[in-house]
């Protein structure tokens, strides 16, 4: 067993752990359905506890790479061939879920918004005065840019990173950067306002149908689009999470030239999971995923405050195409992101708010 610890690292060991075991089962060292190593085993070679162990076993169930099996050990469950070879599908039944989208009451402190806000007014002055760059302030892009690669595994250079003034207006900015002659595919159902900024653009639109853990494999195949916009942490209204099959699925998708996803991760740092799940930007070998995320219900939709990561290859495109419009976020707003981040406030609330949504969901059980 070839895994190794880093002491000193930031990454806990679990989640060392957890990686390398993840990239195995990936790589199909361990195929589906194979007996993954006992925990004490592992633990015994790797050096770690079997609490440690235990910690990795337990993010990869609910990951969706192997299941537990009572008195016999884990298997895996993850096939890289999962949705291409005798795949079935099962249309998701989104009259089951009872899912609000309308009203949404923030639960982050008023009090420390307010408080940052008056120690951004102190601390930068008359540079609240000035105008940000079109792309956005370098303090927001900068803490956006070490917020993603402690939380969501996202390595990217500041340049990638573009602030807009919501999801809306950056879908906009994609077709704008893409072309509308390309034919962008959507979950259906989806949130409307996709389908809408989509069509108001005047791009053509296919309607790809949502099995339970994701579009449906037969309609990946047979689309003809090359742009793809999947919400995979949780879709709206159904509720469906893409599974790590179905995640890897799209990726191999994109592998053909010119084809990009747009990867629209909204919500997902309320993930209950221990980690938040994967992100297909942090795993793509291409270059062609297009990360893109909103403070709307981290902090308030009151802020209309969204970035998206851009593949480098297309940050010279962005820059020819788009790069002379003014940024649309105040640039107090982003100052005061900036210091909610880089601060760590951001990070302790997300922490808070996903602590007690275990705690709710270990009392209903």
């Amino acid at each position: 067993m070839r895994y190794t610890i880093k002491q000193n690292a930031k990454i806990p060991a679990y989640q060392q752990l957890y990686k390398q075991i993840r990239d195995d089962i990936i790589n199909e060292i361990y195929p589906y359905n194979t007996k993954l190593p006992s925990k004490r085993l592992v633990a015994d070679e790797v050096g770690v506890s079997i609490i440690t162990v235990e910690h990795a076993y337990a993010l990869l169930c609910e990951e969706g790479y192997v299941e537990a099996k009572e008195r016999s050990g884990y298997f895996v469950a993850f096939r890289a061939t999962d949705g291409f070879v005798g795949a079935t599908d099962t249309t998701y039944n989104i009259s089951s879920i009872a899912h609000s989208h309308t009203i949404y009451k923030s639960e982050f402190s008023y009090p420390l918004l307010s408080k940052t806000m008056r120690k951004v007014m102190n601390d930068y002055g008359e540079r609240l005065l000035e105008r940000p760059l079109n792309a956005g302030c370098l303090e927001l892009r900068d803490a956006i840019r070490q917020y993603l690669a402690r939380s969501r595994g996202i390595l990217a250079d500041t340049e990638q990173i573009i602030i807009g003034s919501g999801a809306e207006y950056l879908y906009r900015m994609i077709v704008s950067m893409l072309g509308q002659e390309h034919i962008y595919a959507i979950e259906s159902p989806s949130y409307n306002k996709i389908e809408q900024v989509y069509l108001a653009c005047h791009a053509t639109l296919e309607m790809l149908p949502l099995g339970s853990d994701g579009i449906e494999s037969h309609a990946l195949q047979q689309t003809k689009a090359d742009i793809l916009h999947i919400t995979p942490y949780r879709s709206f209204p159904s509720g469906v999470t893409a599974s790590a099959s179905k995640r890897h699925e799209y990726l191999r998708w994109a592998g053909r030239s010119n084809r990009y996803i747009v990867e629209d991760d909204f919500e997902s740092e309320f993930s209950v999971s221990k980690k938040p799940e994967d992100t297909l930007f942090s795993h793509t070998q291409n270059d062609n995923v297009i990360y893109m995320n909103t403070f709307s219900k981290t902090i308030s939709p009151a802020l209309r405050v969204g970035y998206m990561v851009l593949p480098k290859h297309l940050v010279n495109v962005y820059e020819e195409k788009l790069g002379f419009y003014s940024c649309t976020v105040p640039t107090f707003e982003q100052f005061v992101l900036a210091e909610l981040i880089s601060g760590g406030d951001f990070e302790r609330h997300i922490n808070r708010v996903r602590r007690n949504k275990r705690k709710e969901l270990a009392e209903r059980s």
